[in-house]
């Protein structure tokens, strides 16, 4: 991870089983890593995932993250995304997976990850993008170049199914769900809060997979709206966004994150979404 500024964090679970029960799968991880954890602690989404820089002694600083899950339903795809994108991708920049350490208590399982320490800043502390990013040419061009890594790259995981385009498109955006014919691999979750402005390094691979092709600089564009020069800047480094295969990407997107929304995340990025749907051609 990265000890630079802005950093994305949420709060810790509501939950308080929820919330000693990570610190103390942290405990246990730290002592089966031999590592000395220090600094703050950075929750993840709705308080699923727990963060903190670690000290290891061969490997110096480091990151420390544990997951969560029921332990029958541990080794889903989030939890083997880390594991299993190591070895997927591994010329693109992302922090190195360095050891794994898995845990049970009761009736929860915990997984605990322990990874290269990066230092760049990520480009947002959330991932809707809000302040302008000046980024240089060579950061786009690295950009573009992790993306078609990772799209060429096969995989038998999944990170958007055809059934959920069919029920989601026309419930959260008014349009007839595409048939997707063109289907790459896809990082998944690609925002600025995902991404350093240095690099840049991507974090957090967890729900990689086969998805509609041109879905991460949509996933980008879309989470950017709300910057509109930046916004302009990923149209302008991915042609493939005003292609027919970029407006079936863009309208996966939307979908998705209105949905979200309408639980409760960022429904100020609703409007500028309800927009991109209407100026779509399907």
């Amino acid at each position: 991870m990265t000890d630079g500024e802005p950093m994305a964090m949420y709060a810790p679970p509501v939950d308080e089983n929820d919330l000693q029960g990570l610190l103390g799968a942290r405990n246990d991880a730290a002592r089966a890593l031999g590592v000395a954890v220090a600094g703050p602690l950075r929750w993840g989404y709705q308080g699923r995932t727990l963060g903190q820089a670690a000290e290891h002694p061969l490997h110096g600083r480091c990151w420390l993250r544990l997951q969560s899950a029921p332990a029958d339903r541990a080794g889903g795809k989030h939890w083997l995304g880390a594991e299993q994108s190591a070895s997927a991708f591994p010329t693109v920049r992302r922090p190195a997976l360095l050891a794994l350490h898995d845990h049970t208590t009761g009736s929860v399982a915990f997984r605990a990850e322990l990874t290269e320490f990066v230092t760049a800043p990520v480009c947002s502390p959330e991932p809707v993008l809000r302040a302008e990013l000046r980024l240089p040419d060579a950061w786009w061009a690295n950009l573009r170049t992790e993306l078609t890594t990772i799209a060429a790259t096969p995989t038998g995981r999944i990170a958007v199914r055809q059934e959920w385009i069919d029920r989601a498109v026309p419930q959260y955006t008014g349009r007839p769900a595409p048939a997707i014919t063109h289907w790459t691999t896809a990082h998944g979750d690609l925002h600025a809060a995902n991404i350093t402005c240095e690099g840049p390094w991507l974090f957090d691979f967890e729900g990689f997979g086969r998805a509609p092709a041109g879905y991460d600089p949509a996933m980008l564009y879309a989470y950017s709206l709300l910057a509109p020069a930046t916004a302009a800047r990923v149209r302008t480094e991915f042609p493939v966004l005003g292609s027919p295969t970029g407006h079936t990407a863009l309208v996966v997107v939307a979908a998705e994150l209105l949905q979200s929304a309408s639980r409760g995340d960022h429904p100020e990025l609703a409007p500028a979404l309800q927009a991109l749907v209407a100026s779509l051609v399907l």
